[in-house]
């Protein structure tokens, strides 16, 4: 680049940077929808519709002079010192540095998703082996080292998440990774059914908290409409390993046999000592900050000074309230108990415990649904592919389109309507219908969009402070937790091979979440309008007043607005 066309590039960047901070002088600009995509669209696209030139720095509340005291970071915030309202940065700039993060971040949140189903779900590709008889075992053994699982799991959600707060998510997370990786491979030496009983806790406790501990460290990273993609692409991980488990299985239990050993012994063995590699790559590939990337084995950090500004400026000037804490405080007994009466954050946890369980005991029961159809180990496992892929695509579509039109409540109310047909249909199924269309049915009806990535960035939305963000993802998750433990229940030893009982409890839990979804977004946007009727009838005097003396926080605050 010529000096004469340097100079001019910094002259545009320095005119728009002007027409901006005049424009700031007047208060917070209305962003336009448009700008206000996420850019992890580039994931989907190479095309870039932005002058690399054209400032990126979004409208705030830091532009108004007036208000931009009442939402400074914490002076402990770990980021403060690249605080700096007045900086401005261009997409040029901007977008490279999200991309960057995406690799070092949201990829690795990816993989450690892989290896929390992979030994999550291994049981299921087990089954197919014959794990069952094998250990003496029946289905209502199944189910209920399933629902031990599952309680262990709730139980550890809080307190994990806790922990996690206090010393860090870059610690607490791969040291979860490496102890259950360690529980899972330790199944190899099943021998009783109190042995397989014990082990399922275990697990359930290990495992329990990493989800919200990575929701949590994910929002240290992203803006509030950035995360549910990346969230999406989390997810995305968790549906893949069920792609790639069934393979991985298809090849390990060939060796059934091997060293005396039944095959399924061997997935429990090997599965663990991925993840486990996994959980030690991740101690070394983790940051506790977008400050903080330098290590003594990582001189340089990923960052430079330059860029660091432009993440920690991004994040605040999109939510001021992530600079409330810094990232090794703990969440005391009197904020941990605010944030649990949290009345305005109940609906989501409402959905949160029945959206996902119309398609659970199908999806839990797919291989053995499988075998009794008479496909044999090997093809049963395969056979289960084409719904992960299917329900893959759908969640990133159906994440995207939420984000595009800023819709949660009615989107996740269109998936139940996907869910009735098929229920209908398997609740009068008749008896000796062909395998292959009652197959075609149930993977139907695994191929649905889920609403989880959506909901949990609605959570995180609507809790506005890094404290209830941080327990209201927990709960949220200990309320699917508890989903699953329902649903681990519906099907029963004496309503098989059909479980027509079952289905029909599926159909009126599917009748009760459309109710959900709408009671939801009838409440937020009710709350909305009890708010704007208050602070928009005030003069800007009296709002001054009341963000300098109100001991109102959060999503409590009479200008904040909850998301629907």
């Amino acid at each position: 680049m010529s000096d004469l066309e340097s100079n001019g590039k910094t002259a545009r960047v320095r005119e728009r940077s002007t027409e901006r901070s005049s424009d700031s002088l007047n208060g917070p600009q209305p962003v336009e929808p448009e700008k206000s995509q996420p850019s992890i669209a580039s994931f989907f696209s190479r095309r870039n519709k932005r002058d690399p030139d054209e400032i990126a720095t979004p409208p705030s509340v830091y532009d108004d002079p007036k208000r931009a005291p009442f939402f400074q970071p914490h002076p402990r915030y770990e980021n403060r010192h690249r605080f700096d309202p007045s900086f401005k940065w261009t997409w040029g700039e901007e977008k490279p540095l999200i991309r960057k993060i995406d690799w070092k971040v949201t990829l690795w949140a990816a993989l450690a998703f892989f290896a929390l189903d992979l030994d999550r779900s291994n049981i299921s590709q087990a089954n197919t082996d014959n794990f069952l008889d094998d250990m003496g075992l029946d289905t209502n053994d199944y189910n209920l080292g399933q629902t031990l699982f599952k309680t262990a799991f709730l139980a550890a959600e809080l307190p994990s998440q806790l922990i996690s707060k206090k010393i860090g998510p870059d610690r607490w997370i791969p040291a979860q990774m490496c102890l259950w990786s360690i529980a899972s491979g330790a199944q190899f030496w099943l021998n009783s059914r109190a042995s397989f009983l014990a082990l399922r806790v275990i697990i359930g406790v290990l495992q329990g908290g990493f989800i919200p501990d990575i929701i949590l460290y994910l929002s240290y990273w992203f803006k509030g409409n950035e995360l549910p993609l990346r969230l999406a692409i989390f997810w995305m991980a968790n549906r893949l390993t069920d792609v790639v488990s069934p393979l991985i299985a298809y090849g390990v239990l060939h060796m059934r046999g091997a060293h005396g050993h039944e095959g399924w012994r061997w997935l429990f063995l090997i599965e663990g000592v991925i993840t486990l590699l996994i959980g030690i790559w991740s101690i070394f590939q983790m940051a506790p900050s977008p400050t903080q990337t330098k290590a003594w084995w990582r001189p340089k950090g990923w960052f430079n000074d330059h860029e660091e500004k432009i993440m920690v400026n991004r994040i605040l000037r999109d939510d001021p309230s992530k600079g409330d804490m810094h990232n090794r405080q703990a969440i005391t007994p009197k904020l941990l108990w605010k944030s649990l009466c949290d009345y305005d954050l109940w609906p989501i946890y409402a959905i949160g415990l029945t959206f996902g369980i119309p398609p659970s005991p199908p999806d839990q029961y797919l291989t053995l649904t499988l075998r009794g159809l008479g496909f044999d180990t090997f093809n049963s496992n395969l056979l289960s592919i084409p719904a992960q892929v299917a329900t893959t695509i759908n969640m990133l579509i159906l994440t995207y389109v939420s984000v595009k039109m800023n819709q949660r409540a009615y989107l996740g109310m269109a998936v139940q309507f996907w869910f009735l047909p098929c229920l209908i249909a398997l609740a009068v199924l008749p008896d000796g219908t062909a395998r292959w269309g009652t197959y075609a049915l149930v993977t139907v009806i695994l191929s649905y969009p889920t609403p989880h990535p959506m909901q949990v960035g609605w959570c995180s939305s609507n809790s506005n402070t890094v404290r209830t963000r941080t327990v209201s993802a927990a709960l949220y998750n200990m309320m699917v937790q508890v989903q699953s433990i329902i649903a681990s229940n519906i099907y029963r030893e004496d309503d098989k091979p059909l479980y027509r009982r079952g289905n029909r409890v599926l159909i009126g839990i599917n009748c009760l979440n459309v109710v959900m979804y709408l009671f939801a977004k009838g409440y937020y946007v009710w709350r909305n309008k009890q708010r704007a009727k208050i602070w928009d009838n005030m003069t800007p005097l009296e709002q001054e007043e009341y963000l300098a003396t109100t001991t109102d926080q959060g999503n409590k605050k009479l200008d904040f607005r909850f998301a629907h």
